[in-house]
């Protein structure tokens, strides 16, 4: 990642969770990422493609909340392709928003910030949900409100088939409860991209390239805590004990515990 990256990175990180450039600030981590194809396009290309979205949409009329949402849905799932990858869930591509552009696909949280992307330059009102295991969006505006998911083209969600959802992932005795239709920042939605980067290195057996995700996220997000913590364990796992330290010794800084202060003991004590 370049410097002038990082310092776009850290100047959201000292700004507020909402709202951010969703869409270009993933394009950023795409690159940095470096999960797509040798020959990708230029930086340029992406964000032509993004504002023909924008434009595509904008040529649609909506009076109401659900006309909205049914045009997102006629022009990035329709006439654009958008859909989730439920073929090879786990590819990283899946989570680097230049290589979902590329290929029409990819996970519940990348393709929702493309939602986002062209639903907030109508000026509508829209918005992640803290729902878990599935990225969800939700929209409001005249006529009420709409729930809907990116990975399936789009398709609004009912109450009961948010239930549903929601006992596949936590069992049959989860209830849906008023925080499931809870907004989440634009910094958590930023938070929730990467974490899918950071988990598939790790299932990969990379810590090294884990380590660098965590590191861009505590650009952006430096008041995450306990990204310190995993960070440390990641270069741990690397075999990068002083970087493991250094970030050991960031956490325990900022919020001193036992485990943390033992590990660095532990640490210090192979070191030397």
């Amino acid at each position: 990642m370049t410097g002038d990256s990082k310092a776009a990175l850290r100047a959201i990180g000292a700004g507020p969770d909402h709202p951010i450039a969703l869409a270009k600030v993933a394009l950023a981590l795409g690159e940095a990422n470096a999960t797509g194809a040798a020959n990708a396009p230029a930086t340029a290309f992406y964000h032509e493609h993004l504002e023909t979205l924008r434009e595509a949409v904008g040529r649609r009329a909506a009076r109401t909340v659900h006309e909205a949402h049914e045009n997102l849905c006629a022009v990035l799932a329709e006439e654009y392709g958008y859909q989730g990858d439920d073929q090879t869930y786990d590819d990283l591509q899946n989570a680097n928003l230049r290589r979902v552009i590329d290929r029409r696909k990819g996970l519940p949280v990348a393709l929702g910030i493309l939602y986002i992307d062209a639903a907030r330059a109508q000026g509508w009102t829209i918005s992640g949900l803290a729902f878990p295991g599935h990225f969800l969006l939700r929209m409001d505006g005249v006529g009420g409100r709409v729930i809907f998911d990116p990975f399936h083209s789009g398709v609004a969600r009912s109450a009961s088939d948010l239930r549903d959802l929601l006992k596949l992932v936590n069992g049959a005795g989860a209830a849906l409860t008023p925080e499931h239709y809870r907004g989440v920042t634009d910094r958590e939605i930023l938070l929730r991209l990467q974490n899918n980067v950071k988990l598939r290195l790790l299932q990969m057996g990379d810590p090294a390239k884990a380590a660098a995700i965590l590191e861009n996220m505590l650009l952006f997000a430096p008041q995450k805590v306990g990204l310190w913590r995993e960070l440390g364990l990641a270069h741990i796992s690397a075999g990068a004990m002083k970087a493991a330290i250094a970030a050991l010794e960031r956490h325990h800084a900022i919020m001193p515990t036992q485990e943390i202060a033992s590990l660095l003991q532990s640490l210090r004590v192979r070191l030397n």
